[in-house]
């Protein structure tokens, strides 16, 4: 169940900012790279990564596209939403994995995007 909460500016655009580039540098991609992806500007994303800015519920959409991973998750982080027991992304279970040792994890992580990618490929034609 998901629920819109309203949180004012008190740390969680730092806390927001600092996932969203901890996610970024997990996926390998550069702040331009990310950008690109989500369809944003370089300086507007780093200034959402430094706490600067705080991004609409449609910019966090595009970045968790961007990234692979929920947009709930990112509208939690954000405040927009309170999250309920929701099931995690692929990305996000790779990721909490604490079997698996950081190689293991960006082993995995490049298959299923490369698998991702071939299958929306095929898709299209």
């Amino acid at each position: 169940m998901l629920a819109i909460v309203s949180r004012g500016s008190d740390g969680f655009g730092s806390e927001l900012g600092s996932f969203i580039r901890q996610q970024r540098e997990r996926a390998n991609l550069s702040l331009r790279r990310l950008a690109e992806r989500a369809g944003v500007s370089n300086p507007y994303l780093s200034q959402i990564e430094r706490g600067i800015r705080q991004p609409s519920a449609e910019i966090l959409k595009r970045i968790s596209r961007a990234l692979e991973i929920s947009a709930e998750t990112l509208y939690s982080r954000a405040g927009l939403i309170e999250q309920g027991s929701q099931p995690p992304t692929v990305v996000e279970a790779i990721e909490a994995d604490r079997r698996l040792s950081p190689r293991q994890k960006q082993v995995l992580l490049d298959l299923y995007r490369a698998l991702v990618e071939a299958g929306s490929e095929t898709e299209e034609t």
